[in-house]
């Protein structure tokens, strides 16, 4: 098992002189000692620099791909959520989608655009009023969903300009999901990042 999560050369070490990402080897090769079925992980990533993450995913998807294993994880870093084959989104304890990330990513009506405005309940009022446009004020920001979004950021800017202080637009992203499904930002990494 040492040899399969990479530990061989290191066979002779004790755990605590193993760096983070080698710990969570460790702890991977002790969970698949008995070659279970189904593997259960809470946030295996948790305090691992991005190169461990990366490796660590990679050998959880090697896992799937040549074992056939099942492997249930918790996260909330959106990119190891991405590469699951499904996602079950919960908000506040109760779950409010189950679907593949590509099906997820499409329920978004089209382009996300993410405006910053000095003023953002005025302007929401007023790009309703005058393009029709159904906007979401999440944490002080303004989030349209629209088809086109390129066109509809020229477009704003030109009504709106002196009002605004920035203008993004993008595909819809897994964050873009739990807003659209919840109203609400994802927090989970703005706290995780502060402790």
């Amino acid at each position: 098992m040492l040899e399969r999560v990479g530990l061989t050369p290191r066979a002779g070490d004790l755990v605590e002189t193993l760096s983070g990402g080698l710990r969570r080897r460790v702890e991977l090769a002790k969970a698949l000692l008995h070659q279970p079925r189904l593997l259960i992980l809470d946030e295996p990533s948790t305090g691992l620099d991005p190169a461990a993450r990366r490796d660590f995913l990679n050998y959880l998807v090697d896992l799937r791909e040549q074992d056939g294993l099942t492997i249930i994880l918790t996260t909330h870093h959106m990119e190891e959520a991405e590469r699951c084959d499904r996602i079950a989104i919960l908000d506040q304890g109760k779950l409010v989608a189950l679907a593949p990330p590509r099906e997820l990513k499409s329920r978004v009506g089209g382009d996300v655009v993410v405006i910053q405005a000095f003023a953002p309940e005025q302007l929401r009022q007023k790009i309703e009023e005058r393009m029709q446009a159904k906007t979401t004020l999440v944490d002080g920001t303004l989030r349209v969903e629209r088809a086109r979004g390129h066109e509809f950021v020229r477009d704003v800017v030109e009504a709106f300009g002196a009002e605004i202080e920035s203008v993004t637009f993008g595909k819809p992203t897994l964050e873009d999901v739990f807003v659209h499904l919840t109203g609400r930002k994802f927090v989970w990494s703005a706290l995780e990042e502060s402790k």
